[in-house]
């Protein structure tokens, strides 16, 4: 039993460094941003997506191109516009003649078939465009014709979106947003990361990340992650802070009740305890405490709490509607 346990640290321990080391090439590149990496690590170890979202040069493209850099995992770019449509991400049948003289249909895979997708400014392209990724994002695969095709593993899709009232953008589709994992806010640099950004952009030598693993250790981090464990009296409380995000719910703040139309689904409690698990390791615990719930609330439900036309008219955000459900639960809202 002592060599089991023994076992299972070495293991956390060995998950910190990876994790550690990754975080530590992606920041020669990146300036900042420490709880945007996090959570982009975070998700992606989870099996999730991760939605970016801040305004036109802040490095959101920029990060995911370094994470690619960091990983031994094929990366495709897919530049989302107005004009974009579906086939162009997910391929399409195309007619090809035989030597014979004859016809026959073949596959021509799109920029979905690989593992790291970056999905850039997906608000920019039609809503109908947005929902070609719906079956890639939560099935891992592309059904045209008739047929299925298998998108490998790992598949992680990082979007970046520009605030909505940018000029030139779409609402992504409620059903879309639920299938990203995290939602992380990308914030202005303070003056000295400004400075340090110069400092590295404007030299003579760039820096650039060097690949730490490739998807297998990611896979077998994910699997460690789940083994941690959660006390039952910690799963229901994720769960009410799931059901307390629905207006018609005995559990409902009075903030739900007059901003919120729709609640979180329960992908929300997924990313709940999933993200929690994994910043129970990242905290040197061998089980998930309640700040591990509270760290990850605001990025994994933030996207999944649709505002009433009171909400968005008043300008509510939904971090504030978040704060104030923990608050009545019991617990200090804590920044995710």
């Amino acid at each position: 039993m002592t060599s089991d346990l023994e076992g299972i640290k070495g293991q956390l321990d060995a998950f910190r460094a990876d994790f550690d080391a990754l975080r530590a090439e992606i920041g020669k590149v990146i300036v900042g941003n420490r709880e945007i990496v996090d959570g982009t690590l975070l998700a992606l170890i989870a099996g999730g997506h991760v939605l970016l979202e801040g305004v036109p040069g802040l490095g959101k493209t920029l990060l995911v191109r370094t994470l690619s850099d960091a990983l031994h995992l094929k990366f495709s770019r897919i530049q989302f516009t107005p004009d974009l449509m579906p086939a162009d991400l997910i391929g399409t049948n195309v007619v090809l003649e035989n030597p014979e003289g004859g016809r026959r249909f073949e596959f021509q895979p799109g920029p979905v078939f690989s593992n790291l997708v970056l999905a850039d400014e997906i608000n920019r392209a039609t809503p109908k465009t947005q929902s070609a990724l719906l079956e890639a994002m939560q099935e891992k695969s592309v059904t045209i014709g008739g047929k299925t095709h298998d998108l490998g593993r790992p598949f992680f899709v990082l979007a970046t979106q520009n605030p909505l009232e940018m000029e030139g953008t779409y609402p992504l589709p409620e059903a879309q947003l639920d299938r990203f994992f995290f939602k992380l806010l990308v914030k202005f640099p303070s003056a000295d990361e400004l400075e340090s950004i110069l400092d590295r952009t404007t030299e003579a030598v760039e820096p650039r990340a060097e690949p730490i693993f490739d998807g297998r250790r990611i896979a077998e981090l994910s699997a460690l992650a789940r083994q941690i464990p959660i006390a039952d009296e910690l799963k229901k409380h994720a769960v009410a802070i799931v059901l307390a995000t629905h207006p018609d719910n005995a559990l409902a703040t009075d903030a739900v009740r007059r901003y919120v139309r729709y609640g979180s689904s329960p992908r929300g409690a997924q990313a709940l305890i999933l993200g929690a698990k994994i910043r129970a390791i990242l905290d040197h615990r061998y089980h998930v405490a309640r700040e591990d719930l509270h760290d990850v609330v605001r990025p994994a439900l933030r996207h999944r709490m649709i505002l009433n036309f009171e909400g968005q008219a008043e300008n509510v955000q939904a971090d504030e509607v978040l704060d104030d459900v923990l608050e009545k639960l019991g617990s200090p809202a804590l920044v995710g």
